[in-house]
């Protein structure tokens, strides 16, 4: 294989890469665009100042925090409402059909409305809910008000894309990248807190600080985000049902879906058996010690900038595969895990460079596709990636039941090598598209 340029893929790209990189360069659809179409014609983005992506990252954190502050407090819920556990854990699977439901019908109206409204709309809507589940008096309409706040915590994957479109194309991927980390750290970070002001104030009383911190983010993002000009008009069905035909359309969405669904399976199915794994002999955790663990997490932040920086350097199938083996390994290093506390940490740090690696490379890659239908290429995407991690959520319990840790590290394996199985195809379509142009070309003397 020969490198050009200094670019690893040049030579070797699969067709669906290639196009990727052109549009990349500005050409989409037979048009020109700049990814900043949505701007205005002609007219230059707004400008993308680093505080401005602070706070859409911290924004975009703090709302995506709210899919996760009920997990630790379900023993609490349950004694409140005089209810089991399983009950009381409806809550997490209601808040997280409205964050699938949100993906589908919310995060494609970002491409048809302005989205400095739209956003502090949904941030206030967001309130709404989380006073909602704070007042309520029984378990049913806790959980109505849990899907209210998962449909309306999809507002960050209304702002990632806004913050591609901001984005001088060669600054792209480190932009999504910070994004990505405000996300992440939300996700890490919710847990802990949650049980922190639940310890101190009961559990009813992170919703009422949430719904405040909603309230104080709608008002700074409405302040501080960029008007838009008028933006096209689209029937919402249509812009529905165009969101699925997208996926159908573009092949390099439809790859770029599937090695996002591989990692966050292999990703669903650690997360969903450690906590028997670490409450069972030989750990014996309580509740507070396992959600520690999600901290360990935080590796994932590096990994997210690094990648970032892969991708505005083109260096997209050399971050794929190595995200892919960092999967693979990090199932194999927790095999020992059973009984090895430090083989169990080293093989959750692996997972999540290589989980937060493969989703920054496919972001900063889908979105070089469609500037006018970002939004839209966003919900196909995070869709198929929920799918897969429900996937890996299910497969993951059963397979602990039957078969236990050792069966469950191999199941991780399987999701990774799915994915790495994907980019040998890559690889191979890609040389042996070059070897056609080659063959094809007229001889040059």
């Amino acid at each position: 294989m020969s490198e050009s340029g200094g670019n690893e893929d040049s030579d070797n790209r699969s067709p669906e890469d290639t196009s990727a990189a052109i549009t990349h360069g500005g050409h989409n659809h037979g048009g020109q665009t700049h990814g900043d179409q949505t701007h205005g014609a002609g007219a230059a983005p707004p400008r993308l100042s680093g505080f401005l992506v602070f706070m859409m990252a911290v924004a975009t954190g703090a709302i995506v925090a709210n899919l996760y502050y009920a997990q630790p407090l379900l023993h609490e819920i349950a004694l409140a409402f005089h209810t089991g556990s399983a009950a009381a854990a409806i809550v997490v699977t209601f808040t997280q059909i409205g964050y699938a439901g949100g993906l589908a019908l919310v995060v494609p109206l970002g491409d048809i409305k302005p989205r400095k409204s739209l956003v502090a709309r949904i941030y206030v809507l967001a309130a709404l809910a989380l006073v909602l589940c704070a007042l309520a008096p029984d378990l049913w309409l806790l959980q109505v008000g849990s899907v209210a706040v998962g449909c309306a915590s999809v507002a960050g994957q209304i702002m990632i894309p806004l913050a591609a479109d901001l984005a001088r194309p060669e600054r792209r991927g480190r932009v999504v990248a910070r994004m990505m980390t405000g996300l992440l750290l939300g996700i890490l970070l919710a847990r802990t807190v949650s049980g922190l002001v639940a310890q101190a104030a009961g559990w009813r009383a992170i919703y009422w600080l949430s719904a405040v911190l909603m309230v104080i983010l709608a008002a700074v993002l409405y302040r501080l985000l960029p008007s838009e000009s008028a933006r096209p008009h689209l029937a919402y069905l249509d812009l529905v049902r165009s969101t699925f035909r997208t996926l159908v359309e573009e092949p390099l969405l439809r790859r770029r879906s599937f090695h996002g669904a591989c990692a966050f399976a292999a990703f669903s199915v650690l997360w969903t058996s450690l906590a028997f794994l670490l409450a069972g002999r030989p750990y014996h955790y309580s509740n507070a010690v396992i959600g520690l663990f999600g901290l360990v997490g935080v590796a994932g932040v590096v990994a997210a900038n690094l990648a970032g920086r892969l991708a505005d350097s083109k260096r997209t199938t050399f971050t794929t595969i190595t995200a892919g083996l960092l999967l693979a390994a990090s199932f194999g290093l927790m095999v020992p895990g059973k009984t090895s506390l430090l083989a169990l940490v080293i093989g959750i740090v692996a997972l999540d460079l290589g989980t937060q690696g493969m989703q920054i490379t496919n972001q900063a890659i889908i979105y070089t596709l469609r500037p006018e239908q970002r939004s839209r290429i966003n919900s196909a995407y995070m869709l198929c990636y929920f799918v897969g991690g429900a996937l890996g959520s299910v497969t993951s319990g059963f397979v602990m039941a039957r078969f236990g840790w050792d069966g469950v590290c191999a199941l991780g394996v399987a999701f990774s090598t799915l994915s790495l199985l994907t980019s040998a195809t890559d690889l191979l379509r890609g040389a042996s598209e070059a070897q056609r142009r080659r063959t094809r070309a007229p001889a040059t003397s």
